[in-house]
């Protein structure tokens, strides 16, 4: 396996792919296979990752794999930040 690995990092570096992008690759497809083999269910996907499940749900928002939840505002935060506050003069 380290002969593979070895042999990938490789052609990553032979072929100009710059860090950042092979990252990318390796944390998207490392997902969606632990999320296949745990048949969708993120908590038992995160544990094959080893982090944690807002983690996983904030990649999977990140790379737009299935239904990563997106985090909103709840109504009483949306109103307090929609709020100015007084300026002292």
């Amino acid at each position: 396996m380290k002969q593979q690995f070895d042999a990938l990092v490789e052609h990553l570096v032979s072929g100009n792919i710059f860090l950042e992008e092979a990252i990318e690759l390796l944390e998207r497809k490392m997902i969606e296979r632990a999320l296949q083999m745990a048949g969708g269910k993120q908590t038992e996907a995160s544990k094959r990752l080893g982090i944690h499940r807002n983690t996983l749900q904030r990649k999977m928002v990140e790379y737009e794999l299935q239904n990563g939840r997106q985090r909103r505002k709840t109504v009483a935060r949306a109103v307090r930040t929609a709020r100015k506050k007084p300026s002292a003069a």
